[in-house]
């Protein structure tokens, strides 16, 4: 790594963590939560979360190996927002949290103690849920999207990007729902398209395009202005 200028990839996962010491000073320690925060035995620096305790600890030891100049870079960390019933942890608060508070603390260019002033190049786990790995439920459950496209919850991402612009009134082509498709699929995609930065208030109650107040009507009205405003994409 050294002699190619390439990074030293690492996986840490407070939420392993947590799962070995399920005290709730230990989650919110976990979580970028406000705690009393921990020392560290052999260096005396105190700790406010557990991500950063982490990094710098694979920091230390390259250290210590004489290659405290190779940089470290996070290949994957996130949260399940579902588990089985044994697993303590997995929920949609607690992964939204961690994966919010995460962003908003690389963001802030703190760095960690060992590398302050900097953002650690860090990749969230994941984009999508595994749905077919093996192991707990958790191993199934990280997805900010499930496979279905459908946004598992919302952790700030899709505001990242601007508004798309409304439909031209004067379109030929629109995007609806087939025949026969169920009320429990039509909400997935409702939701879904709702949540892409389109102006949905018109089928709230009280909006323009309320009525019929029906999921096949809402969600055609959804799908098509995503649709209309995401340049008649076909997929």
């Amino acid at each position: 790594h050294r002699d190619n200028g390439s990074p030293f990839a690492i996986n840490p996962y407070p939420f392993f963590a947590y799962q070995s010491d399920p005290r709730p000073e230990t989650l919110a320690f976990c979580l970028f939560q406000p705690n009393a925060g921990r020392v560290d035995r052999v260096s005396g620096i105190k700790y406010m979360n557990m991500f950063d305790a982490q990094v710098d600890a694979v920091h230390s030891a390259m250290s210590d190996m004489g290659f405290k100049d190779v940089e470290i870079m996070v290949a994957e960390t996130g949260w399940p927002y579902r588990g089985d019933s044994n697993e303590v942890g997995p929920s949609i608060e607690n992964a939204k949290t961690y994966n919010g508070n995460l962003i908003a603390h690389l963001k802030s260019m703190v760095g960690t103690p060992l590398m302050p002033g900097k953002s650690v190049d860090t990749y969230l786990f994941a984009l999508y849920d595994e749905d077919l790995k093996a192991g707990p439920g958790s191993e199934r459950a990280f997805g900010l999207y499930k496979p279905d496209l459908s946004m598992t919850y919302d952790v700030g991402i899709s505001n990242c990007y601007p508004t798309p612009s409304a439909p031209k009134p004067t379109a030929t082509i629109w995007c609806v729902p087939k025949a026969g498709i169920s009320d429990a699929q039509l909400q997935l995609s409702l939701d879904y398209a709702c949540g892409q930065g389109i102006n949905c208030s018109p089928i709230q109650p009280g909006g323009a395009c309320f009525e019929p107040n029906t999921v096949a009507s809402h969600a055609a009205y959804a799908m098509n202005l995503y649709y209309q405003s995401s340049a008649k994409n076909p997929w």
